[in-house]
């Protein structure tokens, strides 16, 4: 047993009870010393000092009621006048002596009195030594006057009746009122506007100046006039307002004197008071005051924090929030550290943004400004990073901080947060919503190059088209006036134009199946059979679902999901189901029988959608299932080939397996068509799973093509051998497919998710393309780690400013190049110029490789206009002019019809701010954009790809029954087209589309037949038909006869335009004599280098969810949802076969395990 006291050291002498009681007197020998603080606060001065002034609440209420005792006393003053009786007899004896009753009198000693020990004790308490600076004190002094004579009189009776002037009373209650203000925010612990203290003492001080005015002159009149209060008051009232009618006027020398005095006090103390109050106005306009606390009770309102405010970022934001119209009640204000810009204030006082927005000039950090901004009482507060800072890492910490601030202050609030790097993303997971610029950005320019203008698709989507008629359409639908709609490029003379932006107006919207007119019906069925119907029926396309019980979307989970009448169904189409009349075609066809719902040789409604003030009027058609296997179907060509059945078979409502096949439409060269050998080979390079290793944290897992084993990190250098391989450029890799390069500074976290898609398991491996990263800087090892495992993914250090890195990489066989913006150029002194250098390099691109696609990623989306820049084409100065009329018309996409961001070609991560924004009402539209780009994987969600359509598909005719041959095969569900078509010759001048450069290769099509594949003029297969250029060139020459006079000065002008196509040619010939000859320099073939194809012939849009009757072309690029391949592959069978997609082959059922 262990010893207790043996381990407990024994208590001090002196506290030992024993040793107190014995006397011992070892303890006298302890150098302790107890010691008492804050002693100097037990003295009975420091006591009343902390009553009387250090105590907030009780200062207060001491404060109070010293103002109260000086406006009593003043009110004494005003009855004592009112109970004078008229003054009699000298005139100088009523100036010193007045007729006071005893009980006014005891009143007004009893104040005094009071007033004046409260004085002499805060003196004392407030005493420091110098005794002076107590009793010169004005307030002491204006207080000895007033009250000692009363004093006096109380032990001298006869001066009772001696004139005091009380009413200067009025000045020491204004002192009290400001020391009243004071101690009344220091006990609320608020911090009142400084606007509000500095009229506060401005309306004191005038009203201490016109009562002290008022009861000087009448009492000094009692000499003279023997004036009342109320003429005494209006003579004021005119003397100060500068009126001076002269009907009262004082009489008396002293009066006078007094008035002059009076005058030149409020010359001297008013402008004082009003310079003070303009500059706290001039500060408050800069700071933005205050959103008051009764509006925010009685009013919602959303909070935007941003570190700088331009005025590009503020117009997209409000023009897509006010887009709602269940937001145009809400308030926005603005919460922003710096100044409020010149073209920022300017807009803001516009009328229709003045009563809605408010700027605030605050930090985020700062409660006191949260508080301002009433951010406990918003809706949603939106944190905006700031993108045009060349540190983007310190901007995405600044955001983190907002972040927090706003969730400390206000937890209930939902944020709505954008980030620009993803390893930042995990510090802000709590946010309601949050959108990472990186992530977006690179996935969207990696599926750009396999699914053309993805980025287009997306920000159409995601914006709020205008779609609005015009303020008099109501009253052309009251008189009976054909209406037409007001949608971007519908007053276009081009066709293409006016389907594109109808088309553009589609946006993705949600209903419950149960309380839907479009779905309900379908409930039981497949959602594949509800797709088509849908589509069919209602002109909408039914995308996604969502179970209650669940909060996972998935994007067409394919035939085989039963509709339930609980699920959340989204779809696209024009405007939601709720702002949509129906109107029925069988009453349509009794009211005119004479006309024809349907196309001839389709038997396929024509579908009418008229968009007006927010409402939608669709034709229904019959519910009744027709087939799609009639005899008006046309026979697919002699051509085709022999397998391609002659009809579509019908959706079935609840899908088999037998039903879910593949087609040829849709089939490719699968992994299941490959010889043995090859395909032998090919398992044994790759493999499929999801990747071991991420760059970041909080990246969402994605099944991939992997490699078995990592390949050594010399061997990703594409331009320098290592032991492993000899190769130094991409032509001696000897690549199937066309490289994709990537050219950006530097290889961030971000660049991960460029790569992630273009390796998904469901590409085919045959169709992989290899990826190229032309770097400014070289790669860190963590990034190589990542991408190590994925196949025939290289990087190069290099910039596309030298012609050897691009020849090196690849670029004369690479099928698309892909230009991100740099980072140190996106702050600029110019705003719009940070765009500047990446323009320039990617024109000299455009002009070297002009076979080349380039897809270019900008900071603002106004400098689209300069991509691909031609001085002289007068189709681009049209577009130019449709720009500025689309923007007049208050269209939130007015760049949409320049050619290079219709065809997908330029990208601004800028437009997807919208995104954020429209979470605030679509809180699902982040997840479904997720879903589309691959960033996210559902079980069971499908993801994004696309078909070419071929000659030998034209059989199919329609866009309907296209939609009917992927739902009824393979269960795709189509969302729209990409189209490409030739540039037309047009009659007027306005429209012409060929320049002179075009017209002068024409000429000479002997020459540069083989070179004129893809020229503007030519609209069939073979476009280097002798006949048709010489027709085409002989109708450009009329044209140009039509405008040119025939005069003498006509073959002069032949002479020098044959001159300037002389010239461009020999530019043409310099430029690939140039591109030659250094790729002989590097030791490089010049095989394959096409130096005259160009796409400049062409013109590509989108068609987003197009009318069921929309023709199909040739070349036409279908967007398409494709179901999860791996949510139907039998768990029991392992050697049955998936038939829902052909890019699902053995290696998927044998390598998963990876």
């Amino acid at each position: 047993m262990v010893d207790l006291e043996s381990e407990v050291p024994p208590l001090p002498p002196r506290y030992r009870f024993r040793d107190l009681l014995l006397g011992d007197q070892g303890w006298q020998n302890d150098d302790r010393v107890q010691v008492e603080f804050y002693m100097n606060e037990n003295t009975f001065k420091e006591r009343l000092k902390l009553f009387f002034i250090k105590n907030q609440r009780s200062s207060l209420r001491i404060r109070l009621f010293n103002f109260s005792l000086k406006v009593l006393s003043c009110l004494l003053y005003i009855i004592r006048v009112l109970l004078d009786p008229p003054p009699q007899g000298n005139k100088w004896y009523h100036i010193f002596w007045v007729t006071r009753c005893l009980p006014l009198w005891g009143l007004q000693v009893s104040v005094a009195l009071i007033s004046l020990f409260e004085t002499v004790l805060l003196g004392y308490l407030s005493y420091k030594g110098n005794i002076w600076e107590q009793i010169l004190r004005i307030p002491f002094i204006l207080e000895i006057i007033n009250a000692v004579p009363f004093i006096i009189s109380i032990f001298w009776p006869s001066l009772r009746n001696l004139f005091i002037p009380v009413f200067l009373n009025c000045w020491l209650a204004k002192h009290a009122l400001e020391n009243m203000i004071n101690d009344l925010h220091r006990a609320i612990q608020r911090t009142q506007s400084a606007m509000f203290n500095q009229v506060l003492i401005l309306i004191s001080t005038l009203l201490c100046l016109i009562f002290t005015c008022i009861c000087g002159i009448q009492h000094l009149e009692r000499a003279g006039k023997k004036l009342t209060l109320f003429d005494s008051l209006y003579f004021c009232i005119v003397t100060f307002s500068t009126v001076g009618f002269g009907d009262v006027t004082p009489e008396t020398a002293l009066s006078k004197l007094f008035v002059v005095i009076m005058i030149c006090v409020a010359l001297v103390v008013l402008p004082i008071q009003f310079e003070q109050l303009a500059f706290l106005w001039m500060e408050r306009q800069k700071s933005g005051g205050n959103y008051s606390r009764h509006r925010a009770q009685t009013e919602k309102h959303v909070v935007l924090c941003v570190s700088s405010l331009k005025i590009d970022l503020l117009m997209d934001f409000l023009n897509e929030f006010y887009a709602h119209p269940r937001l145009q009640d809400y308030y926005v204000v603005i919460l922003c550290p710096t100044e409020i810009d010149v073209q920022v204030r300017r807009v803001l006082q516009i009328p229709m943004w003045s009563q809605r927005v408010i700027y605030l000039q605050g930090s985020a950090l700062k409660d006191q400004d949260l508080l301002r901004a009433k951010m406990d009482d918003a809706e949603a507060c939106f944190i905006l990073s700031s993108r045009c800072e060349v540190d983007r890492t310190s901007s995405d910490h600044q955001t983190i901080l907002r972040a927090w601030a706003v969730k400390d202050f206000a937890p209930n609030c939902p944020l709505y947060v954008q980030i620009l790097k993803p390893e930042n993303k995990f510090h802000i997971k709590f946010a309601d919503h949050v959108v990472c610029e990186e992530e977006f950005k690179y996935a969207m320019l990696a599926l750009n190059c396999i699914c053309p203008a993805t980025s287009t698709l997306i920000t159409l989507l995601v914006h709020t088209s205008r779609g609005q008629t015009t303020p008099w359409e109501p009253f052309k639908q009251l008189t009976g006036i054909k209406q037409t709609l007001n949608r971007e490029g519908q007053q276009s003379p081009e066709q293409w134009q006016k389907m594109y932006g109808r088309c553009s107006g589609n946006e993705v919207y949600h209903i419950i199946m149960e309380e839907s007119t479009f779905f309900a019906e379908y409930e039981g069925k497949s959602f594949t059979y509800a797709s088509f119907h849908a589509h069919k029926k209602f002109g909408v396309c039914l995308i996604g679902v969502r179970r209650e019980d669940n909060k996972n979307i998935l994007l067409n989970p394919g035939p085989r999901y039963i509709m339930n009448a609980t699920d959340t169904c989204f779809y696209i189409n024009i405007t939601k189901e709720e702002n949509s009349a129906f109107k029925n075609q069988d009453q349509l066809r009794r009211n005119n029988a004479s006309r024809s719902f349907y196309h001839g040789p389709s038997r396929l409604p024509v579908h009418s959608i008229i968009a007006s003030m927010g409402t939608v009027a669709i034709d229904l058609q019959d519910t009744s299932c027709r087939s799609a296997s009639g005899p008006n179907l046309a026979l697919p060509p002699e051509g085709s080939k022999e397998t391609r059945r002659p009809s579509i078979a019908p959706v079935l409502e609840v899908a088999d397996t037998s039903s879910i096949q593949t087609c040829d439409l849709l089939s490719d060269q699968s992994e299941d068509e490959t010889t043995p050998d090859e395909d032998v080979s090919t398992n044994l390079e790759y493999a499929k799973g999801y990747p071991p290793y991420s760059p970041y944290i909080g990246s969402s897992p994605t099944f991939c093509h992997l490699l078995h084993e990592k390949i050594p990190v010399c061997c990703l250098r594409l331009d320098k051998s290592c032991q492993h391989n000899y190769y130094e450029d991409a032509k001696a890799y000897g690549f199937k497919n066309k490289l994709i390069i990537v050219a950006a500074e530097t290889a961030g976290n971000g660049l991960y998710n460029f790569i992630v898609p273009l390796r998904a398991y469901y590409r085919p491996k045959k169709e992989l393309n290899p990826i190229v990263l032309l770097l400014d800087n070289p790669p860190d090892m963590h990034f190589l780690d990542a991408i190590c495992w994925f196949p025939m993914v290289y990087y190069m250090v290099g910039s596309i400013d030298n012609l050897d890195d691009l020849l090196r990489c690849g670029v004369t066989f690479a099928a698309n190049m892909v230009v991100v913006d740099k980072e140190s150029t996106m702050s600029a002194e110019e705003d719009y110029m940070a765009d500047a250098k990446t323009i320039v390099n990617v024109q000299t691109l455009f002009r070297l490789f002009s076979s080349l696609s380039i897809i270019t990623e900008l900071t603002h989306p106004a400098n689209m206009r300069f991509m691909q820049f031609r001085a002289k084409d007068c189709y681009s100065l049209a577009l130019s002019k449709l720009e500025k009329k689309e923007r007049e018309r208050g269209s939130n996409l007015a760049f949409m019809f320049r050619l290079p961001f219709a065809a997908g070609r330029v990208f601004s991560i800028s437009m997807l701010d919208t995104l954020l924004y429209q979470s605030f009402v679509k809180d699902y539209m982040i997840s479904i954009t997720r879903l589309l780009l691959g960033l996210d994987t559902t079980p069971g969600s499908g993801f994004l790809c696309s078909m070419k359509i071929t000659e030998d598909d034209l059989w199919i005719r329609t866009y309907a029954r296209l939609y009917q041959k992927l739902c009824s095969s393979t269960g795709d569900i189509p969302i729209g087209i990409y189209r490409t078509e030739s540039q037309k010759l047009r009659t007027s001048e306005s429209q012409i589309s060929i320049s002179v450069e075009d017209w002068e290769d024409t000429k000479d099509s002997k020459e540069q037949s083989h070179h004129r594949n893809n020229h503007r003029n030519s609209t069939s297969s073979d476009q280097s038909d002798h006949p048709l250029l010489r027709r085409k060139s002989m109708q450009w020459a009329r044209r140009l006869s039509r405008k040119v006079p025939k005069h003498s000065g006509k073959t002069a002008e032949k002479i020098s335009q044959q001159r300037l196509n002389l010239y461009r040619r020999s530019e043409r010939q310099e430029l690939a004599e140039l591109v030659k000859n250094r790729m002989k320099h590097l030791g490089l073939t010049t095989v394959g280098y096409d130096e005259m194809n160009d796409r400049q012939g062409t013109l590509s849009y989108i068609l987003i969810n197009p009318s069921p009757d929309t023709r199909l072309e040739v070349n036409d690029v279908v967007y398409l949802i494709r179901p999860d391949p791996l949510a139907y592959l039998p768990n029991s069978a392992p050697s049955r076969k998936s038939s829902i997609c052909n890019t699902t082959g053995p290696d998927t059922r044998e390598e998963t395990q990876l």
